[in-house]
């Protein structure tokens, strides 16, 4: 049997991967602080006999007994409600969680996939976005924390490849979705269909012109879990290419959710990409992979489970304490 560690573990991306990884017959070792994660996203897991979870800040030393054939590196704020308010534990995560992750791996001998994301190419000059384009962000803007850590994720996990011979792998995930998604965590989809389930007008930010491609949780998961079993160690593009305008997509939610609200519309956040589409070419050559879920049957699944949570959860706004993890 082999193990899995994977960081991140009671978030959206990464409890879906512990459910894949144990599926495929693997002993998954699941880790997080809780800074942004849901712990009932692992509740159904608690007791089975190939899960075990360590509560751990991954920016501090790490210490795993058992032996480690891979990892998964998935802790990080990924929304920017919340790296908007964490913006130093945002770049710690992508920096000092990465090189700690790094010298487990090494010392492990294990495989490390490092979760990347699309938000490296910024406000792309280039679309669709290839995986050899290197990217237009403001490094000095509030996003910055988020696509500086990726950035320099990217080129540490590189820098072991290359230097020690590790065994790495890069993912860039585009938007991705479906159940467990936080409702109230600023993205989106949960924020349109939240706004759809509580009666609200539908929030559009700038214009609506504004594109982005959703990738559904099956199919994001997939594709990372061949990339991890590959043998390529750059870069690889996952998400969907089938791109929509917000505008279109509010639209789209009206129709769905079967809601009469308007679409409001309000300022452009500060560096805001105006278009976000894959270009997937490489993981179709490379992996033989490419999205099966159409949006029609992914919104449809994600809103069902939206609709399944409690009236607390759908009308509580998010106000998570982060001072314990705030350290000088």
């Amino acid at each position: 049997m082999k193990n899995i560690l994977i960081t991140g573990a009671a978030g959206f991306l990464g409890s879906h991967l512990c459910d894949r990884f144990i599926n495929e017959g693997f002993r998954v070792i699941g880790m997080d602080n809780f800074i942004t994660g849901d712990k009932r996203n692992l509740e159904h897991l608690k007791d089975h006999s190939n899960f075990e979870f360590l509560e751990h800040d991954v920016t501090e030393h790490i210490t795993v007994n058992s032996n480690l054939d891979y990892i998964l590196h998935f802790a990080s704020p990924a929304s920017p409600i919340d790296y908007l308010k964490i913006p130093i534990q945002t770049l710690k995560v992508g920096s000092l969680g990465t090189h700690n992750l790094l010298g487990l791996a090494k010392a492990k001998k294990a495989r490390l996939l490092i979760a990347s994301t699309s938000e490296v190419y910024g406000d792309p000059l280039v679309h669709p976005q290839t995986e050899n384009y290197y990217g237009n962000v403001n490094t000095i803007g509030p996003r910055g924390v988020y696509d500086e850590a990726k950035r320099f994720q990217e080129s540490i996990t590189m820098a072991y490849h290359r230097f020690h011979g590790l065994e790495t792998r890069i993912v860039r995930i585009f938007n991705t979705y479906g159940p467990r998604m936080r409702l109230n965590d600023g993205r989106v989809i949960p924020a349109f269909m939240g706004q759809a389930l509580r009666g609200e007008d539908l929030t559009v930010f700038g214009d609506g012109s504004q594109t982005r491609s959703f990738c559904y949780i099956d199919d994001q998961v997939e594709g990372i879990y061949r990339l991890l079993l590959s043998d390529y160690a750059y870069p690889v593009n996952i998400g969907n290419p089938h791109e929509i305008s917000i505008s279109d997509f509010a639209q789209e939610i009206i129709k769905l959710t079967n809601t009469t609200q308007k679409v409001i519309f309000k300022d452009l956040p500060v560096d805001d990409p105006l278009q976000r589409q894959p270009d997937i070419s490489l993981a179709k050559k490379l992996l033989n992979w490419e999205p099966k879920v159409g949006r029609e049957e992914g919104m449809k699944k994600t809103f069902e489970y939206f609709k399944s949570l409690s009236e607390e959860d759908l009308f509580k706004r998010e106000h998570r304490d982060f001072s314990k993890h705030i350290k000088p």
